[in-house]
Parts: C-alpha cells; sequence; structure tokens
C-alpha cells in the first residue's frame, strides 16, 4: 500500500509529485499514456502557449530559454518529462484507473493492470479529459474533426472549413488554416481580444502587477470573471477578419448532408468542419460518495474534498485562474501538500 497515489500525470500531477517528493513518504503517479507529455505531442503542431517561459514553469525547474518566448506544445511536453527526470518521480504509465473507491478506510484503484490502494489519493487527470461534441456531429458527410484529434492542415479534405468555437485554440487553428483555404468561424457570443503584449511586456506580467492573476475563485472579481468568456490573446484573427480572410458567423445549430444551418436561420456548404467546443470533465469512476454534485462535478475547497484523504488539483479556477495552467497549478500543489502531510 502507497502512502499517496496521484492519478494523472501531467502539469498538476507532475506539480504534485515535486511536493510530495519532499514528505519522504511512499507515493506514485498514474497515467495512461505510455509517455509523459504524451497529451501535449498529440496537440495540433501550431500550438504555443499565451504565457512566456518565464511564466510557464512548474515550481523547482524553470523552463530554459530565453524568457520572453511562448513555447510551442513539443517544449512543454519534453520539460514536463525532463520535470520527472530531474525529480525522480515515481511514475506507472500505462495504467488507466476505471474505478476509485473507498473501503475499510483505504483507497482502493481497479486499473486495467491489476489493483492498487493508497492512504490518500489526489486527482489530477485535469480539464481536458472528453472532447464535447454536439448530437449534430454525427450526423451529414462533412469531413469532421475535434481539435483534440486535428494536428495540421493536410488532414482535412480539399475546400472551406468552419470552425466552430470561439476560443483560443479555434482562434489558433482559424489562423492557421486561412494560409491556405478559406475560413468560417463560428462563435456564439462577440469575441474579445486582447493584446499578447504591451508596451514591450507580456500581457500576462500586467496581470500580475494588477493583481488579476491573484483574484481567487470565491471572491467577488473572481465570481466575476469566471463568468466570462475566456479573451481571444494575440492580433493575428482579428486582423485576418479584418481582410476577410476569415468569416465570423453565428453560433452552429444543424447540418444535413453538406450544409451547415446557423442560429440565424442561414445556411452554407461547407467541405470541413473542426469542432473547437472544448472538454468535458468525466469522474464516473470515482465511486466514493459525497465528492461529485448531482452533475458529476467534484465538491471541494480549494482541492480538498469532503472525504478525508481524497484531493483534487488541476481543475479550472480550482482557487484562481491559473490553477488548470503551468503557470499557476503549483501554487495548488504546495497547498495541497500542506495538507496531506498536516492530516487535514
Amino acid at each position: 500500500m502507497y502512502e499517496t497515489i496521484i492519478i494523472g500525470g501531467g502539469q498538476a500531477g507532475m506539480a504534485m509529485g515535486h511536493y510530495l517528493k519532499k514528505s519522504g513518504g511512499s507515493f506514485l503517479i498514474l497515467d495512461q499514456a505510455s509517455s509523459v507529455g504524451e497529451s501535449w505531442k498529440k496537440r495540433y503542431n501550431s500550438l504555443k502557449l499565451f504565457t512566456p517561459r518565464s511564466m510557464s514553469s512548474l515550481p523547482g525547474l524553470p523552463l530554459s530559454g530565453e524568457e520572453d518566448v511562448y513555447p510551442g506544445k513539443d517544449e512543454v511536453a519534453s520539460y514536463l518529462e525532463e520535470y520527472a527526470k530531474r525529480f525522480d518521480l515515481p511514475l506507472k504509465l500505462k495504467t488507466t484507473v476505471v474505478k476509485l473507491e473507498k473501503e475499510t478506510g483505504v483507497f482502493k484503484m481497479s486499473t486495467d493492470q491489476g489493483i492498487l490502494l493508497a492512504k490518500q489519493v489526489v486527482v489530477a487527470t485535469g480539464p481536458f479529459q472528453t472532447p464535447a461534441l454536439p448530437a449534430e456531429a454525427r450526423s451529414g458527410t462533412i469531413h469532421q474533426l475535434h481539435s483534440s484529434s486535428y494536428r495540421q492542415a493536410d488532414q482535412l479534405v480539399p475546400g472551406s472549413v468552419l470552425v466552430v468555437g470561439g476560443g483560443n485554440s479555434g482562434a489558433q487553428i482559424a489562423v492557421e488554416l486561412a494560409e491556405t483555404r478559406t475560413v468560417y468561424l463560428s462563435v456564439g457570443s462577440k469575441m474579445k481580444f486582447l493584446p499578447q503584449r504591451l508596451a514591450g511586456k507580456s500581457i500576462f506580467w500586467w496581470f500580475k502587477r494588477l493583481g488579476v492573476l491573484s483574484v481567487t475563485s470565491s471572491s467577488g472579481p473572481g465570481r466575476y470573471l469566471r463568468k466570462q468568456p475566456d479573451p481571444i490573446f494575440g492580433k493575428e484573427l482579428k486582423e485576418l477578419i479584418r481582410k476577410g480572410r476569415v468569416v465570423v458567423k453565428p453560433r452552429f445549430k444543424s447540418m444535413e448532408e453538406e450544409r451547415v444551418t446557423f442560429v440565424d436561420g442561414t445556411t452554407m456548404d461547407i467541405s470541413n468542419i473542426v469542432w473547437a467546443t472544448g472538454f468535458r470533465q468525466n469522474f464516473d469512476w470515482i465511486s466514493v460518495a459525497g465528492v461529485l454534485d448531482p452533475e458529476g462535478k467534484p465538491l471541494h475547497h480549494r482541492g480538498v474534498s469532503p472525504e478525508k484523504g481524497l484531493y483534487f488539483i488541476g481543475l479550472p479556477w480550482q482557487h484562481r485562474r491559473g490553477s488548470a495552467l503551468l503557470q499557476g497549478v503549483g501554487e495548488d500543489a504546495r497547498y495541497l501538500y500542506e495538507k496531506i502531510c498536516g492530516g487535514s
């Protein structure tokens, strides 16, 4: 039996492992991937973070290189691999937890590699679990991909493409595709654009200086910000829209064969759809009473669940805006480490 098992080997699991290493107790990090950083490697090739290297590191190991450069997805994957090696974190890869329960005060994890037991469990599976797709995505004859499966433009068939979703992933993919084909972008609300840099500094440098990154989820400003859609960082998409190279369309409603209908009643024929519609968290495998709400979302205060010994990390707005990001997950890991070692 282990003192602690961390379920999930992404940035949240790595940060948690970094602190648990200090405790001297036995622990293990489980991940279903075949290598550290695999989820980053599988993302679209042009992905870049919106925070510079100086604001994109986990505790104890800065991202090497020029501080003001924005790292790409492969650099992040390599960084996580280096992080696991540097701190000699105990990993068990290619292991999927199919059920988590608690019996006689001990957590029991049923995995595809057998049963594991622990006194404490930290769920670090992150926000990017199950692709969120509308029911209509299974209809029609249009070539379709979710953003999690999109890597580069040559995955698409010849012709126009509709990117559905107005977040930063959809924006980056639309910008990339506009280099070679006609692109339409379907959004449900007006997009808000912020510069990636302001007066020579990253916009996140200004956020930190102005206290935006310190706002907690339970505060008045935090509750307000949580209700707002994320802004689009950078000017590339805004410029392409201005030039007519990316055409903005209303919210997607339905499709039939090659024809798409929008909520305003307009229609158009399209060859490809990229669903940049985000992800749904899935905690159906947790069979511990009283730790999930009726919608299946974790009940917690700063990651501490109502069940003694069960914790969550890497959730969006777990404590601050950056809780699910490289930039902010370290603070939550330190807090949970103190709770775990203190027996709270």
